[in-house]
């Protein structure tokens, strides 16, 4: 047995669409990314929710709502606000094209690489992370050790708060998400940019969490 969380990637944003670095700035949902909730709800709509979780910026709270006024399975109402579920915080990063951060971060790398997807596929995300912090001339930007440890304590409240069997949603980040995936021995998965309304399945166990789906816009549960 084990406890099955549901993490959900909030739908499109105009940063998203404008291809702009976002972390924790909160740039509103597109129609399209109301869309991607209302999908994400509908394909989950017959699973009861134990728990019903964001992290505390906008456009995952309005995500997490679209998904759960889908619910037909008495789940809660309306999603907990959790910090810890955050997006990674890209410092002077913030809000910038993601050819001209990609452009910058060469210049830390002696390899050669087209885009930050590229960067997490030949090095990983903890190198991706740590590079856009040593970059950050302000140093406000996250490293791995730092967003891993809030993630992380994200997860094990989760963890303290639900029993063996509870299904849990959580509407968090696509390289939140991503970086779950890598500290869980999965860099082919991480290596994969995640679709607004994508979802990762994740089982809490005793013995070895593990994840059974990734980046899933099709399933209907």
């Amino acid at each position: 047995m084990a406890i099955n969380l549901y993490i959900v990637r909030h739908g499109e944003t105009y940063f998203n669409f404008l291809h702009r670095f976002q972390g924790w700035s909160d740039a509103p949902l597109t129609p399209k990314g109301i869309e991607h909730g209302n999908q994400a709800g509908k394909r989950l709509a017959n699973i009861h929710f134990d728990g019903a979780y964001s992290s505390d910026l906008t456009r995952a709270i309005h995500t997490a709502k679209y998904i759960l006024q889908q619910n037909n399975a008495n789940s809660p109402l309306e999603p907990k606000q959790v910090f810890d579920f955050r997006e990674q915080f890209f410092g002077s990063f913030e809000g910038v094209n993601g050819e001209t951060v990609a452009t910058t971060l060469q210049a830390y790398k002696a390899e050669q690489f087209n885009d930050y997807t590229d960067l997490i596929t030949q090095f990983g995300m903890a190198t991706a992370m740590n590079t856009i912090a040593e970059a950050d001339p302000y140093h406000f930007s996250e490293n791995d050790s730092k967003w891993w440890q809030r993630v992380s304590q994200g997860i094990e409240s989760i963890r303290s708060q639900h029993k063996d069997g509870d299904n849990v949603l959580i509407v968090s980040h696509g390289t939140t998400i991503r970086g779950i995936a890598e500290k869980l021995g999965r860099h082919d998965l991480a290596s994969q940019p995640v679709k607004n309304g994508g979802l990762m399945i994740l089982e809490l166990s005793h013995d070895k969490d593990q994840i059974t789906l990734f980046n899933d816009d099709q399933t209907v549960f």
